[in-house]
């Protein structure tokens, strides 16, 4: 038996290569399989079997596309959201995958369809030697409940709470847990970021171990946490298992200044450097998300049917920012600017710019700015500068008119350490803020300081 886990670090995501011999089970793909299928070849293995813990929600699912290039069979659970599968396992049920066998389990809560699949090594049923989890179980902490309904989100926590236990804590305290996701997701939040885990670890170190049931509800329901509008595409695609990509490397256009400028009204350009390298001269009207933001953030100001043209810092960012795109169903870039912003500068093209601050030169003024918390409500309330307000900066384009704040002003905008502060920026800049300036270091500077905060 060998066990390959793939890391996806911009949307936090863990898939899985299973293997037995020269059968081998793949769990949780996403939509770009290249990887797993070299991977495979390299162990001269073939994959037979694609499992589905649930239908994600934060990116696009490789099943569909990797069941046209392998002819594997899919599996999952009978419940309609999965929507597809070639072998649809009833609770308890299993697979045979070499010496091995995978049992399902139906653990709902997190989303109605959720499964997990406990690895047995022998005929026996106890103890498993892992178990793929999906959102249900991380480390330190579970998925979020409030996908189906935000409302009966408590009522869920309570339901995951009693999957976790059914079906979960019996298999056994060595049992690996593999989770479909790690810190940084956005399908749960408070993630310990240990590298590894077992069921024993697991019950000393969990919420969902060591509180009561009621008390697991409460606090798992309570979580405030955003849902991005793309979440809704990808459960859509996701029913049928996913879509194929649809650029491929190297196939985005390459356009010139002059094309930008044209377009720049019209559509949308992503600036993807460093929010510090934005602040010193950009595009005007361009948002600023830097590039491993893209797999997130890109999702919250465009849709599947937006026109995208890309500045990056060099022309070998093209092809990661496109695929970074896709994973989240957004297809439709229709061009980067050859030889990236450093073009636009030598053109003599009109250059915009924002304010950047450190957290001293704040602490030193505080009476003379605005400030923005960009962040989300869970991580405001835990600590936040005197006197800031508070919009999550995926809410901020539709939100504005919500923000209190004198346009003639200047506005200091804040996150964790600048990367969402700097899209916050580039919103507040087109929506006709003139003195507009990025915190740099973020809250993680002030508090290296220990400069006051309230909760």
């Amino acid at each position: 038996m060998e066990l390959l886990s793939f890391k996806t670090p911009e949307i936090a995501h863990f898939a899985y290569l299973l293997s037995d011999g020269h059968n081998a089970a793949l769990i949780d793909p996403r939509r770009d399989t290249q990887e797993y299928l070299k991977a495979a070849r390299e162990r001269g293995v073939q994959i037979r079997y694609i499992f589905e813990t649930h239908r994600q929600e934060d990116f696009v699912m490789g099943s569909a596309f990797l069941t046209q290039q392998t002819g594997a069979q899919i599996v999952n659970g009978t419940h309609e959201l999965f929507g597809h599968g070639d072998l649809r396992l009833e609770d308890g049920e299993h697979v045979t995958l070499g010496s091995l066998k995978l049992r399902g389990l139906h653990t709902p809560a997190h989303t109605p369809e959720s499964m997990c699949y406990a690895i047995y090594e022998s005929e026996g049923n106890k103890p498993a030697w892992g178990v793929f989890t999906g959102d249900t179980l991380f480390f330190g902490t579970t998925g979020r409940t409030d996908l189906t309904d935000q409302n009966k989100s408590v009522e869920n926590a309570a339901i995951l709470y009693d999957s976790v236990h059914s079906k979960l804590s019996g298999l056994g305290d060595t049992a690996l847990i593999l989770p479909a996701h790690g810190p940084g997701s956005v399908c749960g939040s408070g993630m310990a970021s240990r590298p590894s885990s077992t069921l024993g670890v697991e019950k000393k170190e969990n919420d969902v171990f060591t509180l009561s049931r009621q008390e697991f509800a409460n606090k798992k329901g309570s979580e405030q946490l955003s849902r991005p509008p793309f979440f809704r595409h990808m459960e859509k695609v996701n029913l049928e298992g996913g879509i194929a990509p649809v650029n491929s490397t190297g196939t985005i256009q390459i356009v010139d200044v002059d094309t930008i400028r044209e377009k720049n009204k019209e559509t949308l350009v992503y600036d993807t450097r460093e929010p510090e390298a934005y602040a010193g001269g950009h595009v005007s009207d361009s948002y600023s998300i830097w590039l491993g933001g893209l797999p997130v953030f890109g999702g919250w100001v465009a849709d599947k049917n937006s026109e995208i043209y890309l500045i990056t810092d060099r022309e070998s960012d093209i092809d990661t920012a496109v695929t970074y795109l896709s994973r989240i169903g957004i297809d439709n870039v229709k061009g980067a600017l050859a030889g990236g912003f450093g073009n636009w500068r030598k053109s003599g093209a009109p250059i915009s710019t924002s304010g950047t601050i450190s957290a001293q030169e704040l602490k030193d003024d505080p009476l003379s700015f605005q400030i923005l918390d960009v962040r989300e409500k869970d991580e405001f309330i835990k600590g936040h500068i005197p006197g800031s307000e508070n919009i999550f900066v995926g809410h901020l384009l539709h939100k504005l008119d919500e923000l209190d704040f004198d346009k003639s002003r200047p506005v200091i905008v804040t996150c964790g350490v600048g990367h969402r502060a700097g899209l916050g920026v580039s919103i507040l800049r087109r929506g006709g803020y003139k003195d507009v300036r990025n915190l740099l270091g973020g809250m993680s500077a002030w508090n290296q300081l220990n400069l006051a905060t309230i909760q």
